[in-house]
């Protein structure tokens, strides 16, 4: 009785979330039945091999749930949205542009830089898995490939070796031999640092606006009224007649060049 009571309410709940106008539909004379459902998770009988395939289901639902951070932390997300948020900052225009419109830009700008990347992890390692032309293992060492050698390109050998003398591994001959534990941390670091630069060379012009616009007010004895409030129409069209968001976006992608 409880599950079914359970089951109808899911049911009710589905129906509602697709929104299906109750109030606007006529009842058919015909009776509905609503079908017996039942959630089957195993009866603990298949042994062993039942365990493993569980254990398997726990960790691909474990690395969904990471595929976000793989997305910030492997690819050029990071400077990108690190970047645009200094933008915004130097600009004092607080939410605007709102952190959903910086986020998608970061997003498509990372999709348009990885693009030739991960179109040959394509080549070289999903299609030929996919076709059973190579095993589990070296479809990752050969997806592993491509990414390393982006992140390597970006990454600064003094980040790189900081990594590696803490990890207490030896420093390999080649670089490839690197595992994502050291080169990831070096990547991500090194675009920070990449970054704030890049947004230090942004504020400078706005700053010199906020000392100009603020010198003036005070030797017109205007000492109530915020600098901010007065600078942010002249930094505003400043950035519009600089064509701004062009020149920083072209920045960023010739960065990665």
């Amino acid at each position: 009785m409880k599950k079914g009571f359970k089951v109808l309410l899911i049911l009710l709940l589905l129906l509602f979330l697709t929104g299906i106008p109750w109030g606007a539909r006529q009842v058919s004379a015909q009776p509905q039945f609503i079908p017996e459902m039942e959630l089957h998770l195993g009866s603990g009988e298949e042994g062993p091999e039942g365990l493993v395939n569980f254990l398997q289901l726990l960790l691909f639902l474990a690395v969904i749930s990471l595929a976000p951070a793989f997305v910030v932390l492997m690819t050029s997300f990071t400077r990108i949205v690190v970047v645009l948020s200094f933008v915004r900052s130097s600009l004092a225009t607080h939410q605007i542009p709102p952190n959903q419109v910086l986020t998608g830009l970061a997003l498509f700008m990372t999709l348009f830089i990885m693009y030739p990347t991960w179109g040959e992890v394509n080549e070289r390692a999903i299609q030929p898995y996919l076709e059973g032309g190579i095993t589990e293992e070296e479809a990752w060492t050969e997806a592993k490939a491509p990414l390393s050698e982006f992140m390597l390109y970006q990454t600064r050998e003094k980040d790189l070796a900081l990594f590696v003398d803490i990890s207490g591994m030896e420093a390999p001959e080649d670089k490839d031999d690197l595992p994502l534990r050291v080169l990831v941390p070096s990547f991500v670091i090194s675009e920070l640092k990449t970054a704030f630069q890049m947004g230090f060379i942004l504020f400078i012009p706005f700053l010199i606006i906020d000392m100009v616009v603020a010198s003036t007010l005070m030797s017109m004895g205007m000492f109530m009224l915020p600098p901010v409030i007065v600078s942010l129409p002249f930094k505003i069209l400043l950035f519009i007649l600089v064509d701004g968001w062009h020149l920083v976006v072209k920045s960023l992608l010739e960065s990665y060049g």
